[in-house]
């Protein structure tokens, strides 16, 4: 059994895809620049500069006579012993100087020029200059000496923490916003790229949704399809092809099959009617008007694609006088009586008035083939533009007033029609945009109901 999977959103899939692929490659692109730029030289080292001015400021003091001199600290001590060529200068407001390890001459010459900055990174300039130069941090700190400058190298021992704390901010520094803005534009961007891409291939699901059943020849454009789903849609043209050839078949076999009924059928009428008159005749007679009435049916199937002429102003009171004139004979011998019931002044429609008369005909056709053989059968014409044939049989059960009209249902299995009348009557009056239904009727037998709309008087 195959797994069923759900649709998914396009769109968003896509999106999602490339913000994961965009963030692979951002992340691999800043491990290869820092790498680099590990290799060349040009991060940070893994020494820190505050933590020697941390500890020069909280080791700093004054003599008796008010010079600078450095508390003999724990942290000092531990700093001198790990940093071998550590090198600071102090230096406070009033020229009062002290140093340590060897001041690089460019550092040491600085003297007051530098009073009224608090802080600032003194050294080379990246990609411009020697690397090896060396470079400075110079900050402006209260100790309990004052207010001093301290200039250091970039020396001290980085902590764990410190290293992982500065790596990840670097990193979010550059990945982070390269990430937030990519991510913006393509959420932004790709649904928009991906609306675009789709237009198409939404104006060709508008065109299979209004190929109609009744339709020959339609086929989907390939206009502006994307490459990728011209063989589906190629597909869908290829099946729609294949239909119409087979609707094709089975409309020339429809019509080449009644009209090779039609000439026996009409040859067993004449000689039905040479037969004296009697019981056997009639029976003979409604059989041989059914076998007539499946061919006209056949044949109606055939020229619903073809519903005559342009529509035009029909009267519904003519086309029910005509079908009961014609039905009549049929209706007495059958043991029925035929009343029609309508205005005196036309009711009208807009249709064509032979495909309206056969869906009538069909009407009182079937009522008189299923009805008891006794009683009346009615038709009634009522504005603003109905018809109604009634009889006085069993009915229609409830739950089968829906299936009676799909081709080829019949209520009881051994029912001589061939189901095709109903049918025809509800595509003739879908076609003309109505309506058809069946309730029980006043008499006790079924009531089919013909809604069509009405002419408009401007």
């Amino acid at each position: 059994m195959s797994k069923h999977h759900e649709p998914y959103c396009l769109r968003s899939r896509l999106s999602l895809r490339l913000l994961s692929l965009q963030a692979v490659l951002l992340t691999a692109l800043v491990a290869v620049v820092v790498g680099a730029l590990s290799a060349s030289g040009f991060v940070i080292a893994g020494r820190d500069e505050d933590r020697v001015i941390d500890i020069v400021q909280r080791a700093l003091g004054r003599d008796a006579q008010g010079d600078l001199v450095l508390r003999s600290t724990t942290e000092l001590k531990q700093l001198r012993s790990e940093t071998p060529d550590l090198w600071f200068l102090v230096r406070d407001r009033q020229g009062h100087s002290l140093s340590e390890g060897t001041v690089p001459a460019e550092f040491a010459a600085i003297g007051s020029g530098l009073d009224q900055i608090s802080q600032a990174r003194l050294g080379w300039q990246l990609f411009e200059d020697d690397p090896r130069k060396p470079p400075a941090r110079l900050k402006r700190v209260d100790t309990d000496a004052g207010n001093v400058q301290i200039i250091t190298a970039t020396q001290g021992k980085l902590t764990g923490a410190k290293a992982l704390f500065m790596t990840s901010l670097a990193l979010l520094g550059i990945a982070l916003p390269g990430l937030l803005l990519m991510g913006t534009a393509t959420f932004i961007a790709t649904p928009m790229i991906v609306r675009r891409a789709f237009e198409a291939l939404d104006a060709t699901a508008d065109q299979a949704r209004r190929i109609d059943i009744h339709q020959r020849g339609a086929r989907l454009s390939l206009d502006r399809i994307p490459l990728e789903v011209v063989p589906l849609v190629t597909a869908v043209n290829d099946a729609l092809a294949r239909l119409d050839q087979g609707y094709a078949r089975h409309k020339r076999f429809v019509a080449d099959a009644a009209h090779e009924l039609r000439t026996p059928i009409a040859i067993l009428n004449t000689r039905l009617e040479s037969l004296p008159a009697g019981p056997d005749k009639t029976r003979l007679l409604e059989d041989s008007a059914r076998l007539a009435t499946l061919a006209e049916q056949l044949l109606d199937i055939q020229r619903l694609d073809r519903c005559g002429h342009p529509f035009t102003r029909v009267d519904l009171v003519a086309i029910a006088q005509s079908a009961a004139a014609d039905l009549a004979p049929l209706a007495i011998a059958a043991g029925y009586e035929l009343a029609l019931d309508a205005p005196s002044t036309p009711v009208e429609t807009i249709g064509d008035a032979a495909a309206l008369e056969r869906a009538l005909t069909n009407l009182v056709q079937n009522a008189i083939q299923h009805g008891p053989r006794r009683g009346t059968i009615g038709i009634r014409v009522s504005r603003p533009a109905n018809i109604e044939v009634t009889d006085e049989g069993a009915g229609i059960p409830a739950d089968q007033r829906e299936q009676i009209f799909e081709p080829f249902y019949r209520l009881t299995p051994l029912d001589r029609g061939a189901g095709l009348g109903l049918n025809m009557v509800r595509e003739i009056v879908l076609l003309h945009g109505g309506h058809i239904s069946v309730a029980d009727a006043a008499t006790g037998g079924a009531c089919f109901r013909i809604s069509l709309p009405p002419v408009r008087e401007n």
